[in-house]
């Protein structure tokens, strides 16, 4: 099944946007008659027909309209860009596809990195959306200083940070999947590469971030990222 995103599908009646309307026509060779799949990112799935061939402006009929529920909980990962690119973006993909729903890089003290290319993430939030076969598409913010982040409001239920800075009392945190329930939306902080320091962990404690193990082992920080996305879906999907 192929994919195709656009938003503003509906708003333009029917017409693919530019980008989207040349991968269609001229990539991947789509003719007028056949029936194709765009998403909104916004749960809904329009199943379409081409009525124009346009590589600019590819002109739809829609023939069938639907729509998915937003998820009830909210899974929002915060987390530091890491020094190469490729590892936070293959992160970004592979977290879409298990389901996570917000992302937000921050910059911490230790970070590596400090500037991201926000369209280009986007772009790869796009194209695991489409391969992933997603309705809702997440969402990714520009990279925010983690005082910032910090003072700001969350509306998640439970929120949660995951360092490693001591081994030995990691073994005592609880576990990201028994401190909570399928239920709750839920906020997780992960750091750069360096990890978070004492005054950040301090911080995050005092705005009500609560320490939690991702295991034994040391992650890297994309690593964690997945291993604290796939904590949360899979008990949504176990306990469904």
């Amino acid at each position: 099944m192929q994919i195709f995103y656009d938003p503003d599908i509906l708003k333009n009646e029917g017409i693919l946007n530019e980008e989207e309307s040349k991968h269609c026509i001229k990539v991947l060779r789509h003719k007028v008659g056949d029936v194709i799949n765009v998403i909104t990112g916004n749960g809904e799935r329009l199943i379409c027909t081409i009525t124009d061939a346009s590589p600019k402006a590819c002109q739809l009929t829609v023939n069938r309209h639907e729509t998915e529920d937003k998820p009830s909980s909210i899974c929002h990962i915060a987390i530091a860009p890491t020094k190469s690119i490729d590892r936070f973006e293959w992160f970004l993909e592979k977290s879409t596809e298990l389901g996570v729903d917000k992302i937000t890089p921050i910059l911490c003290k230790q970070s590596e990195r400090k500037q991201i290319r926000l369209p280009r993430l986007e772009k790869v939030i796009t194209a695991a959306t489409k391969q992933s076969l997603r309705l809702w598409r997440p969402q990714i913010t520009e990279l925010t200083n983690i005082k910032d982040f910090l003072s700001s409001s969350h509306q998640e239920q439970l929120k949660f940070i995951a360092y490693c800075d001591d081994l030995q009392e990691r073994k005592y945190l609880p576990s990201l999947l028994t401190n909570r329930n399928k239920e709750q939306s839920v906020l997780i902080l992960i750091g750069p590469e360096g990890d978070f320091t004492n005054d950040e962990v301090q911080l995050a404690q005092k705005k009500g971030f609560i320490p939690i193990s991702l295991g034994n082992n040391r992650l890297r920080t994309e690593t964690a990222g997945i291993a604290a996305c796939m904590a949360v879906k899979l008990l949504e999907n176990i306990y469904k």
